[in-house]
């Protein structure tokens, strides 16, 4: 337990955010932990990390699978950890300064994504089936 560590800067103290977490297809036992009406549908990965980077913040994929996902797909792996604080315990942005904030300014902001905002609407569930590529970015159509 030594390498346990109290420094807001180290990577292990990161905050962690599932996509399960913004996902409005979610219920609550399965994860969501914001309002249904402010979640996004199927969030990715690769999408909260390009949404917090733009923001500002310092973030980190990594290639982990939420405990409680019970579909194993590719395109469904992944956390992201995020930065929130300094080494002398200081928020890096007052806009974040909770877990709840962060994932309300992603919820927000993933769907003006390009990715998002330049797909023609229709079957957008079924045409991300079986195309997960690595570390589960989906490739969108």
């Amino acid at each position: 337990m030594a390498h346990l560590t109290t420094n807001p800067a180290d990577k292990e103290r990161f905050m962690c955010i599932y996509p399960a977490y913004i996902n409005s297809k979610k219920t609550l036992a399965e994860g969501r932990r914001i309002a249904a009406e402010k979640a996004v549908e199927n969030p990715s990965c690769a999408e909260i990390r390009d949404v917090l980077t733009a923001a500002g913040l310092n973030v980190l994929l990594e290639n982990k699978m939420y405990p409680r996902e019970w579909n194993r797909d590719v395109q469904f792996r992944g956390r992201v950890r995020i930065q929130l604080k300094l080494e002398d315990g200081s928020l890096c942005q007052d806009k974040f300064a909770s877990r709840k904030d962060v994932m309300l300014y992603v919820a927000e902001m993933i769907p003006k994504l390009k990715s998002r905002t330049q797909k023609s609407g229709g079957a957008e569930a079924g045409s991300q089936q079986g195309e997960g590529g690595k570390k589960g970015k989906k490739k969108k159509k």
